[in-house]
């Protein structure tokens, strides 16, 4: 039993997954495309701006997840007159997740990106 404890330990540290590295790493590989092939591989981005010679595309993930309430009890230290026993707790809610990824494009070329949010990595 005590030869499983560290086993199951590696597994657990093993499915955990960086996924921010992961991210960073498949838009690496876009550093160096023309405007042309980022737009084949992202997309048409969300919003765009120029100034200056440089070119900015942005790309805007955005997702809402249902955190899961819980359940409680609360009432009165005593049963007596004006005690209140009954359901209590936090209600289910929803979070709204963004990450927006900015490029920046100078002649034609795409040179580095941001990224920004809650909800990158």
């Amino acid at each position: 039993m005590r030869r499983a404890i560290p086993i199951l330990a590696a597994l657990a540290l093993s499915a955990c997954v960086n996924y921010l590295a992961e991210r960073q790493a498949r838009l690496d590989r876009l550093v160096g495309l023309g405007e042309l092939d980022l737009v084949r591989a992202m997309g048409v981005p969300t919003r765009a701006f120029e100034s200056e010679g440089t070119k900015f595309l942005a790309y805007l993930e955005q997702r809402i997840d249902l955190v899961p309430g819980s359940y409680g009890f609360r009432g009165s230290p005593y049963w007596g007159p004006g005690g209140y026993w009954g359901p209590a707790g936090i209600p289910p809610q929803a979070v709204t997740l963004t990450c927006e990824t900015t490029f920046t494009l100078t002649a034609g070329v795409v040179r580095s990106y941001t990224l920004r949010g809650n909800a990158c990595g």
